[in-house]
């Protein structure tokens, strides 16, 4: 496992539940100093999962101690002509994202933002890996409903 590789990816685990990129941040580096600080989960297919349940477990703890708010400084602003299309595709897809359980949002951002292997899922999510599956092409053919039914109302 490339440890600096998983930096950036939990890092983008974390900003997604929490909104926050200072928060994120912190909470990326202490996830890693909890990691290499423990001798608990040295075998190697266990240790990209231990080190996703440590960031769960900091999100929880953050959430349970702060109050959360969305930042608009966080969304990025178009630049340049033609930017219509791809906008209101990005728009669609949050609109259809923001529908889907909390549950259903943590296994596409684990799969298909932080493109952790299946296995690490099933095993983090304590499910096998034919339901993750599943659940995936589930979730991903209720967005892409979803997304189409929005585009057809405007």
């Amino acid at each position: 496992m490339n440890l600096e590789e998983q930096y950036d990816r939990i890092y983008k685990y974390l900003f997604f539940h929490l909104h926050d990129r200072h928060a994120a941040e912190d909470l990326t580096q202490e996830a890693f100093l909890r990691f290499l600080g423990s001798r608990t989960y040295q075998d190697e297919n266990r240790q990209l999962q231990y080190l996703y349940t440590i960031a769960r477990n900091l999100c929880h703890q953050y959430y349970r101690d702060r109050t959360i708010t969305y930042s608009l400084e966080e969304a990025d602003a178009p630049e340049a002509e033609g930017f219509e299309q791809p906008l209101l595709d990005q728009l669609l897809l949050r609109n259809a994202l923001q529908k889907l359980s909390p549950e259903e949002k943590e296994l596409v951002l684990l799969r298909y933002v932080n493109e952790v292997p299946v296995p690490v899922i099933s095993g983090l999510c304590q499910m096998s890996r034919f339901a993750v599956y599943r659940k995936l092409r589930r979730i991903l053919q209720k967005v892409r409903i979803e997304m189409e039914a929005e585009q057809d109302e405007q």
